[in-house]
């Protein structure tokens, strides 16, 4: 098999770490399970975050997301630990990751966690006529 799950984050050098920029990467195909049934839970979710000096990898992302198919987590904990695992291998000026997870029992979740660097601010929104 040429690639398996790890929870290894490979970063590359931000090229252009003068600008602020929004990277958003959407994960269609998130999988975890129920840590109560051990049912499959799914989830499509989507990182947006300004990177600072360094850029996460999308294999190794990708590798990183797999590790999470046969483990069980609750909602709320699977989504802040990946901000919190993205966050130490990016040390991002802005991240947020939203979690929509598919129908469970008639409810739908959506957890959504945040990082800011304490020193960095958002720029103003543009408003174009």
């Amino acid at each position: 098999m040429p690639s398996a799950p790890s929870r290894s984050l490979d970063t590359f050098a931000n090229p252009q770490t003068e600008r602020d920029y929004t990277i958003r990467i959407r994960i269609p195909e998130f999988t975890c399970l129920c840590p109560k049934t051990g049912q499959p839970d799914f989830a499509e979710m989507l990182l947006e975050y300004v990177p600072n000096a360094r850029c996460v990898e999308l294999k190794a992302l990708k590798n990183y997301v797999w590790s999470y198919r046969d483990e069980g987590a609750f909602h709320e904990a699977v989504t802040n630990r990946i901000l919190a695992d993205l966050v130490a291998a990016t040390e991002p000026r802005f991240m947020r990751l939203t979690a929509e997870f598919n129908v469970r029992g008639g409810i739908y979740t959506t957890v959504v966690a945040e990082h800011r660097a304490a020193d960095w601010q958002a720029p103003a929104p543009v408003q174009l006529p």
